[in-house]
């Protein structure tokens, strides 16, 4: 466990936090430290599980996995967050099932260019993505007029600002943290 605050392990948590590590827990039976780190306040830990499970592993999401994991990786890439980009980019890797494809997009994210990697509505999302990321207070009506001419539904276009969002918040917390 590396962050710059104390991180309770499982043997010394009680049985508030015992519980918040439970619904943290992956799949594999593992707590991320980007849960863990919130150990001194459990409450916080499991608001930021139902965020991220809201967000980006809801059922009702339209955007397919691979994007919004695509979106997840812009969003921690724009940011510098190496933690957030490692986990994201591999799951968006991996949904790809392209290797020569990925490393296309790969390249494009990591230069600021998606052009180079996408068009139409997915083109557009990223483009927002950006801007909601680096220029938060300059977004304006125009931002969301220009999704919705590209053909995004404004169920996609809610899902995606809150993809964007929660990276926005979780790279800030690993970053701010010194979460590795």
């Amino acid at each position: 466990m590396s962050a710059w605050i104390e991180m309770i392990s499982d043997e010394n948590a009680d049985a508030p936090l015992k519980d918040a590590l439970d619904f943290a827990r992956t799949p594999h039976g593992t707590v991320d430290n980007v849960m863990r780190v919130h150990s001194l306040r459990p409450q916080t830990m499991n608001g930021h599980v139902v965020l991220y499970r809201a967000c980006l592993h809801d059922d009702s999401n339209t955007i397919p996995m691979w994007f919004q994991e695509v979106i997840s990786s812009y969003v921690s890439t724009l940011n510098t967050c190496p933690y957030s980009y490692a986990n994201h980019w591999s799951n968006a890797r991996h949904l790809i099932g392209d290797d020569t494809r990925a490393d296309q997009i790969e390249a494009a994210l990591k230069a600021s260019r998606p052009e180079d990697a996408f068009d139409g509505q997915q083109l557009a999302l990223l483009r927002y993505t950006e801007k909601l990321t680096l220029h938060p207070g300059k977004m304006e009506k125009q931002d969301v007029t220009d999704l919705k001419n590209a053909g995004v539904p404004d169920g996609e276009i809610l899902e995606a600002n809150q993809i964007i969002g929660y990276f926005n918040y979780a790279n800030r917390l690993l970053n701010g943290l010194g979460v590795t």
